[in-house]
């Protein structure tokens, strides 16, 4: 088995709590201010900055400063690299 699988740490990681795989869900939609994910969640501004720091490090959320608010979008790119690393799980372990 060839595959470098140390490049799927951090997002595996990062996809290891409820509230960020619920933040990339909603992401999937589009890009989202902090404000508007903040909105969603019973959290405080300084819990969302640490999800929203693990995602970003992982890869699999970009982000930008648009005049005093963060902006986050799914990485499509690394989103593919994990989809694509699902997709290669041999299905006929599971019947």
């Amino acid at each position: 088995m060839d595959k470098d699988f140390s490049k799927y740490i951090l997002l595996f990681k990062a996809l290891s709590d409820e509230t960020r795989i619920k933040i990339v869900f909603m992401l999937s939609h589009g890009e989202l201010c902090a404000c508007d994910i903040l909105e969603e969640f019973n959290i405080t501004q300084p819990t969302l900055s640490y999800h929203m720091k693990n995602l970003t490090e992982s890869g699999l959320v970009d982000s930008r400063k648009e005049g005093v608010w963060m902006k986050y979008s799914i990485n499509k790119d690394v989103l593919e690299l994990l989809k694509k690393l699902i997709d290669e799980l041999d299905l006929n372990l599971l019947k």
